[in-house]
Formats: structure tokens, sequence, C-alpha cells
């Protein structure tokens, strides 16, 4: 699903030059499950955006869905991640004006999905993420827990061939940690493809695979013997 190949991104100002991603090679097959790690400033989030077709990199080749997206205009981007990529975010970036059932629905809207399969798609996601009783709620009235249903949920409701998790337990307790986990965990165990970014060694476990990533370059790749799941 995923190939890139001596990947790079180079922020440039005035002043100075700052290498983000340096010569990175990272394949990710269908409903594989990677988690990225890595000390902060060290080009996950940079490699996250790229991935999740947010940001093109400076050079290298990225093919995603045997498509080479490597030097897409920003337009191109937005129609190409529109429907297949979900975003799960560590601040869930709801939007508070919204309910919950408007938050899920929001995506679908600029899918221009019909109405009665907007509703049916919602009621199918909401329950999956035990979240139906809460549709007319607003974020703020809501656990930190609950919000991260949501915007899995929101994530969920385009069918995405891929989702993207940036620190998905970073805002919450580890109870609730543990809850979001165990859900991508199960998206993933049914055939769903993601690529997370962490600091948490116990989140990783729940991945196949752990590349760790230090000043833009991959320094090691751990195969998972096993999944957290089972141990927990």
């Amino acid at each position: 699903m995923i190939k890139i190949t001596n990947l790079n991104k180079v922020f440039k100002t005035e002043e100075i030059e700052t290498t983000a991603i340096n010569n990175v090679n990272l394949h990710v097959q269908k409903g594989e499950f990677v988690a990225i790690m890595g000390p902060s400033g060290c080009g996950k989030s940079s490699l996250l955006n790229i991935i999740g077709l947010l940001d093109n990199p400076t050079s290298g080749k990225y093919l995603f869905d045997s498509v080479d997206v490597s030097k897409r205009k920003e337009l191109q981007r937005t129609r190409l991640r529109k429907g297949q990529v979900g975003f799960v975010f560590q601040s869930f970036n709801l939007i508070d004006e919204l309910s919950v059932y408007e938050n899920v629905e929001l995506p679908l809207n600029y899918l221009r999905i019909g109405a009665s399969e907007r509703k049916e798609r919602i009621a199918e996601v909401l329950d999956r993420m035990k979240i139906s009783h809460r549709k007319n709620h607003f974020p703020q009235q809501l656990s930190g827990g609950q919000q991260q249903r949501v915007a899995i949920a929101r994530a969920l409701v385009v069918n995405p061939k891929l989702i993207l998790a940036d620190e998905p337990t970073g805002n919450l307790d580890s109870k609730n940690g543990q809850e979001v986990m165990k859900l991508l965990s199960e998206l993933n165990a049914d055939g769903a493809t993601i690529v997370m970014v962490t600091h948490s060694q116990k989140d990783a476990g729940y991945a196949h695979r752990i590349i760790n990533l230090f000043d833009g370059q991959i320094i090691t790749e751990q195969v998972q013997a096993k999944m957290v799941t089972e141990l927990v």
C-alpha cells in the first residue's frame, strides 16, 4: 500500500536549512499496523504528513496504493486523500460548535454522500465506537476518551484505506488510552491498515512493526513477536 524510496524532506528559510527526513525507505503492506517512534524533532510528524498526503517530499519517491504521489499539487493531494485516508490526532481536532453526530458527518458532506447513506454510515460507526448515546452532545460535554472515540468514528466513516494516528493516547489517562489502543487493534484485526506515531512503548506494542527514527533517519526496525492485546 505504501512504498517510500529515498525520501527526503528539507525545510528552508532565509537563514537556515533543516533536514527533517533523511533518505528514508519504508514499505507498509495492506493490513499492517506500523508504529513510528523517536524523540521529539526526529521527523515523525513530517513523515506522517507526507504519508497522509498533507505535504510533499523534497525528493524521493512515494507510491500510495501504486500511485506516484511524490510531486502532487495540494488540490490533487486533497482529492486523493478524501475517502482514502482517515486521521486520528492527539488533540482530537473536533469542532466544538458541532455535535458528535455532525462532527462524524463532516467528511461525508465533503464527499457529497447522500443523506440516507450518511445516516446509515454514521449510525453504524457510532455504534461500533460505543458512543451512539452521545450523538447529540458537544465535544466539551465528553470525556477525553469519548472525544477520541468520536475522532476515530470520524476517521472510519469514510471507509478509508489507511488510518493515520498521531499520538492517539497522548491526552488520555492510562485506562482510556488502553481502550483506544484496543479499538485501533480491533480495527486492524478487521483489515484496517494503520500507521501510528507514538512516544509510548506500550502503545507501540500493539503494532506489527516498530520503526525507530533519529535525526530523520530510520535507525532500527523491530518486528513484533506478540501483540500486546494477547498479554493484557
